[in-house]
């Protein structure tokens, strides 16, 4: 009934406690799960998740924050995307955030290795027909601007993709849905403070709509704090339905039926 479109089963807190997720998700009717590669060295995990377990499948890709990792090439992640159950590129994308706390004081100018990443993986799910999954933080403009330069302009668009945990204005909102992009929702949504990114929920149309976890991240209300699960993701639905006035079911349908339509496979 629902699906989790983006999670992190790889990372510690969740990887030994796999088989109590499984069970979890079942009991909470959550059928199925893209599990989000964000290093090449973690991809081979990533990957065995999905080709283990027939509701899971797999994304190859470095996310915009990580450094002393892999730097991977167009081949690298063409080679990736062609293997079973690989239905996307990414996490990839821009995070600018904390410039001064959280990259040691340098300037967005010196970010140019994020962005040529960045570009390296549109080219590459340009490449193999693959869409994006994109983060973005803080850097919104560079995100879509890049996305324009690569061809991914809403009329040239060979990938497309996903804004994952979207956390931007409606107008960054309104501009990524101008380019043919989807708009994922994760638990922030349940969040007090998080008015605002409700009235984007309202906004953005429900049939270019995807809901997430980011587990172990950013569990939703009543499991703020603790360890996320994807057995979690209906309580992101029944807030989208709430916030939109329409019943959860409506949600859980065409939000699973958008995961079919962007990643191809993933009804087989």
């Amino acid at each position: 009934m629902f699906v989790d479109s983006h999670c992190h089963l790889t990372y510690p807190g969740l990887v030994d406690q796999l088989p109590a997720i499984r069970q979890a998700m079942a009991e909470a009717s959550v059928d199925r799960a893209l599990c989000i590669c964000t290093t090449m060295e973690e991809f081979g995990d990533v990957h065995a998740l999905a080709l283990v377990h027939s509701n899971f499948w797999s994304t190859v890709g470095v996310h915009p924050d990580n450094e002393g990792v892999t730097e991977p090439s167009v081949q690298d992640l063409l080679d990736r995307a062609a293997l079973p159950r690989v239905v996307a590129i990414g996490e990839t994308g821009l995070d600018y955030y904390g410039m001064e706390d959280r990259k040691g004081g340098r300037s967005i100018a010196d970010l140019e290795w994020q962005r040529e990443r960045f570009r390296t993986h549109i080219r590459a799910a340009r490449g193999c027909a693959k869409p994006l999954v994109i983060h973005t933080r803080s850097a919104s403009d560079d995100t879509l601007a890049i996305l324009k330069e690569e061809g991914e302009d809403g009329a040239g668009n060979l990938a497309g993709g996903v804004f994952h945990c979207f956390t931007e204005s409606m107008q960054v909102a309104r501009a990524a849905l101008d380019l043919g992009y989807y708009i994922s929702f994760s638990g922030i949504i349940t969040f007090k403070t998080a008015q605002e990114l409700r009235d984007v929920v309202a906004f953005v149309p429900l049939d270019r709509m995807l809901i997430e976890t980011d587990s172990p991240y950013l569990a939703p209300v009543p499991y703020r704090g603790k360890t996320n699960s994807p057995a979690y993701v209906p309580h992101v639905a029944r807030q989208v339905a709430q916030t939109r006035g329409i019943a959860v079911e409506e949600v859980a349908e065409a939000t699973s039926r958008n995961f079919e339509t962007l990643f191809k496979g993933v009804n087989a």
